[in-house]
């Protein structure tokens, strides 16, 4: 039994990496719309979270992004006015990102595009399979 375990992790790892890609791949198409990325749209999504904003290690941990790469989206997000930064009247080196109402104009229009493209993704399987999916992913605590 033994045995047989050990063989089953690294398929489970990498089918569950294969699904990841495949799916962020097919949700980035849909989010093209919009020209934005699923990174993109993961940030204003946990900066809508976040009435007081977030730092951007809160949000790098929040995003599981690297700095560098974090540094870049909020960049252009702001770029873009969907986002900006404040400084804290407490400690100037302390910097929050926060959504604007631009940018909660855009993620409502994401939100229904990532939305329509999950219900035809869960249109596509039984409702036992994604209950079954949905708490097997729940209970690894990803």
């Amino acid at each position: 039994m033994a045995g047989q375990r050990g063989t089953q992790v690294p398929d489970l790892v990498d089918l569950l990496t294969r699904a990841q890609r495949a799916l962020a791949r097919d949700l980035g198409a849909v989010l093209e719309e919009e020209s934005t990325t699923v990174d993109q749209w993961r940030v204003l999504r946990a900066l809508a979270a976040a009435p007081d904003g977030r730092s951007m290690g809160e949000l790098a941990v929040t995003v599981e992004i690297p700095h560098p790469t974090l540094t870049r989206l909020v960049d252009a997000l702001v770029d873009s006015a969907y986002l900006y930064r404040t400084q804290s009247p407490e400690d100037r080196r302390r910097v929050s990102v926060h959504i604007s109402e631009l940018g909660r104009t855009k993620l409502d229009r994401l939100e229904a595009l990532a939305t329509a493209h999950e219900k035809s993704l869960v249109d596509r399987l039984s409702e036992d399979t994604v209950t079954a999916l949905s708490a097997l992913l729940r209970d690894l605590r990803l």
